[in-house]
């Protein structure tokens, strides 16, 4: 009976990532040999993606960087161009064997590499000051190439039009379904150069620093946050902006070690899940069936810690696995972008949150169907039903 009980949960795990790996990326090329040339009528915005990254560097110079783990840290600077019919919350990406026609799709125009560290963050440095001081640092998930996951920052700067500097952490993701242990250990592999990339972000003139994390990329993020609390500054010497958990890919009783350990923060962190994001589901198997935080149903259980938690889980998504609405449902995008572009000096107290808060439900349930699609649980809630129970 348990062998049938075991093989059962095996063979809806496989299927289970067999269905997950149809959403696969079609290719890994970042940079084409050859680009057609494009009017600039048919270009909707230039971005300029700064990288650090775990990766090695790849056998082909035009996948730029691998899956495979290196003992170092790189740099990079990725020039990248939207076409004009981009849809927001989409990605348009040629397929393998189709021409890089920057008029269809999202087109690498170039990569250029850094020797050194004072290289980057002089680079760094000059666009972030040309930005108005700000940064966003963007952590990617699991089974996420080095291409997939440039594109994507790509499209979360440019649909949430957001006017600082776009900086990509990438941590060695084997891109295959297959890799979910290889990647969960790449990715802690990756959390001192995480710490340290936050830091030189930091150093390189950064008034604020956001951070958007998907995934397995919470993974990572919380790991390095923990970090920077240990060493007494958790929040980069005042200079941390918002910390956005899209869909974290962590054991709920995990992140709560962690930020236990980080404290509750100054800025509450805002943590998007939704209870039908099925690649958690199947992490969840892969868990021994113990919940993750991306689709943990006790909303208030979480806020408690410091954290403003956004229920998605009636909202629709472009992915089928539910896994990416923060990013592919066009209004969270767009909204998403308002939160990032809010003044740098509001406060941390309750009535700022507070208001923060009902700005960010105002516009969702200006601009989705039904305000019933969304629940938002903040910690002041949670401490005024505390409080009001008499515990």
């Amino acid at each position: 009976m348990m062998f049938r009980t075991m093989s059962a949960r095996f063979a809806v795990i496989a299927l289970a990532l067999l269905v997950a790996g149809c959403a696969g990326q079609n290719t890994r090329e970042l940079i084409a040999s050859n680009i057609v040339q494009a009017p600039a009528s048919s270009i909707a915005g230039r971005h300029e993606i700064f990288v650090a990254t775990t990766r090695a560097k790849a056998t082909d110079p035009k996948e730029a960087y691998s899956g495979d783990r290196s003992a170092t840290v790189s740099f990079a600077r990725v020039d990248m161009t939207v076409p004009a019919v981009h849809k927001t919350g989409e990605i348009e990406r040629r397929k393998r064997g189709q021409r890089a026609d920057p008029a269809k799709y999202f087109t690498a125009d170039s990569i250029s590499t850094f020797d050194s560290t004072a290289a980057f963050s002089k680079s760094l440095r000059a666009d972030i000051a040309q930005r108005g001081g700000r940064a966003l640092v963007f952590v990617h998930g699991y089974n996420t190439a080095f291409d997939s996951a440039v594109y994507r920052l790509t499209q979360i700067a440019h649909d949430a039009s957001y006017s600082g500097t776009p900086v990509l952490f990438s941590w060695a993701s084997g891109a295959k379904v297959s890799d979910y242990v290889y990647d969960n250990n790449s990715a802690t592999a990756a959390r001192d150069a995480l710490e340290e990339t936050l830091r030189l972000v930091a150093k390189s003139g950064a008034t604020r620093i956001d951070i958007i994390a998907h995934s397995m990329g919470n993974w990572v993020t919380m790991e390095a946050l923990r970090q920077l609390a240990i060493t007494g500054d958790g929040d980069l010497n005042g200079k941390l902006g918002d910390v956005v958990l899209a869909s974290p890919d962590i054991d709920v009783d995990v992140f709560k070690s962690q930020m236990h350990r980080y404290g509750k923060p100054k800025k509450p962190f805002y943590l998007f899940l939704s209870g039908d994001d099925r690649a958690l589901e199947i992490s969840s198997l892969i868990a021994g069936n113990k919940p993750r935080l991306g689709g943990y149903k006790d909303a208030a259980d979480i806020a408690s810690l410091g954290v403003v938690v956004i229920d998605l889980s009636k909202v629709s998504s472009g992915d089928r696995l539910n896994h990416t609405k923060f990013a592919d449902n066009p209004v969270l995008v767009k909204l998403l972008g308002e939160r990032l572009a809010t003044d740098s000096k509001l406060g941390t107290g309750e009535a700022d949150t507070s208001s923060r808060v009902g700005n960010l439900a105002g516009g969702i349930t200006q601009t989705i169907a039904s305000a019933a699609e969304i629940v938002i649980t903040t910690p002041f809630e949670v401490l005024n039903v505390v409080v009001g129970g008499g515990q």
